[in-house]
């Protein structure tokens, strides 16, 4: 048994480091508008086929734990009390999952060597209490991940975990092979490697998983990105077969995977051909507005992470995105760490505008009287539901248009979200027609529920951090 524990502590100095700053790009214009649903063909493979998911993560709860310096787990009566509230209070709005996280232990307690406990609580165990309320288990972990002893034979072959491992043979391979590996990888060019990954994504389908977050993708590949962590780095051809057999295997047990802390070099080539989901931006970390739009704002680096905000994320990687292509991830949300109901409704808009997952962080102890009513806006899940993905008028991070989001329901019906991430109140504007909308539309507001009768344009000035979305149909 091989006990694998990971703290993100260190990741705290990630949003100090930098790299080359890239173009902003030139933004988009109607005519190549990709989140209309009959021009999304760029998808080869035909993994892209999952609308973003909504759901809640044990982060806050373990983030927190970290701070305080003590062990971090979770005992079964604090799990019955989050899959309770869960159930009862975000359930009911489509948020149909709970998701672990690092932090806690994983371990590997069976002759599988695959994880079968998280922290104190076994995996079948806390799945069957999920689905006893109605709700599924994500899972926090990694294909490349060697949790098992190292004389465990790989199902169908002759090749035990050991052989998957670095040896001197592949010193040439590596970019630092003088370094040691802060964690377990396996080497996706060995034999046996293959059959690891599909027995991993086997593993966790027989018990009822279908959606893993993979962490750590640019250590992997490049010994880079994760505040400092040792690495091997094991090249851009091991990270794309890597990439390729876990697309494969998820593919075959249909299992949602989603691809966190990757370098998304050359435009994100490998991790949108192969993954169902990549992170845009650096970690939630202690939340607040730092997180949704402060931190680091308008720099792009090159390599995890590309960019240290939300907003700066989603906008700089709208491009990759839209129907039928890669979903953008912006990370957890905790909006008891953001100081107004403007900020709170901006950061949930901010992730449904972009067509990402909400990921709720906040727990049933910690969550603001009234907030839970920023998760459960069925107007605005709406978006979710229809598998919705909006677009930026620009790309360029310091263009004001940057803050103008657009894009069509599969109804036909149009979404336009204004944003004002200043910290004094502007003024925001758009023609539909530059949008490619002819004549005036009927626009209803999805915060304030209201009707705002028929316009061929819409202008508000915004207070500071908040914005307005409005959806249009024809009169």
């Amino acid at each position: 048994m091989r006990q694998f524990k990971i703290s993100i502590f260190s990741l705290i100095l990630l949003v100090f480091l930098g790299g080359c700053e890239k173009n902003n790009g030139t933004g988009w214009t109607p005519d190549n508008l990709p989140d209309d649903p009959k021009n999304e063909t760029n998808d080869s493979l035909g993994i892209h086929i999952y609308h973003a998911p909504l759901y809640w993560s044990v982060y806050e709860y373990c983030r927190v734990a970290e701070q305080a310096g003590g062990s971090i787990d979770m005992s079964e009566g604090e799990w019955d009390r989050v899959i309770d509230w869960v159930a009862t209070n975000l359930k009911p709005y489509g948020y149909d999952m709970i998701c672990t996280d690092g932090f806690m232990s994983m371990l590997a307690t069976d002759e599988s060597g695959y994880m079968t406990q998280y922290g104190s609580m076994n995996l079948k165990k806390l799945i069957a209490k999920c689905n006893a309320r109605g709700l599924k288990l994500g899972i926090y972990d990694n294909p490349l991940w060697i949790h098992g002893s190292d004389n465990i034979t790989v199902e169908g072959t002759n090749v035990t975990f050991g052989d998957l491992r670095y040896n001197e043979t592949d010193r040439t391979t590596v970019m630092y092979p003088n370094s040691n590996d802060t964690f377990p990888w396996l080497v996706p060019s060995h034999r046996g490697a293959k059959e690891y990954i599909d027995g991993f994504f086997k593993h966790y389908k027989n018990m009822g998983v279908s959606f893993i977050r993979m962490d750590f993708l640019c250590l992997f590949e490049s010994a880079s990105g994760a505040g400092g962590m040792p690495g091997k780095g094991y090249g851009r051809k091991n990270y794309e077969l890597a990439l390729q057999y876990i697309c494969e295997a998820a593919s075959k047990y249909k299992v949602f995977t989603s691809l966190v802390m990757p370098n998304l070099f050359n435009d994100a080539e490998l991790e949108k051909k192969y993954g169902n989901m990549v992170r845009t931006e650096a970690d939630t970390f202690d939340g607040g507005w730092d997180h949704v739009s402060g931190r680091l704002r308008w720099q792009v680096f090159d390599g995890w992470p590309t960019c240290h905000n939300q907003f700066d994320g989603l906008i700089h990687w709208s491009h990759i995105a839209g129907r039928g292509k890669v979903i953008m991830d912006g990370d957890f949300i905790r909006l008891n760490t953001l100081s107004n109901d403007n900020e709170k409704a901006f950061s949930v808009s901010l992730q449904l505008l972009a067509g990402g997952p909400v990921a709720v962080a906040d727990q049933y102890n910690t969550i603001v009287n009234g907030d839970l009513k920023f998760y459960q806006n069925e107007e605005m899940l709406a978006l979710n539901k229809d598998g919705f993905v909006g677009k930026p008028l620009s790309e360029n991070l310091n263009d004001s248009k940057s803050q103008i989001w657009y894009g069509q329901m599969s109804n036909g019906d149009w979404i336009i979200g204004l944003f004002n991430r200043e910290d004094n109140s502007q003024y925001r504007s758009v023609k539909f027609s530059t949008l490619g909308i002819t004549g005036k539309m009927k626009m209803h507001d999805l915060w304030n529920h209201t009707d705002e009768g028929e316009a061929d344009n819409i202008s508000v000035t915004l207070e500071s951090h908040s914005c307005k979305i409005v959806k249009l149909t024809n009169p």
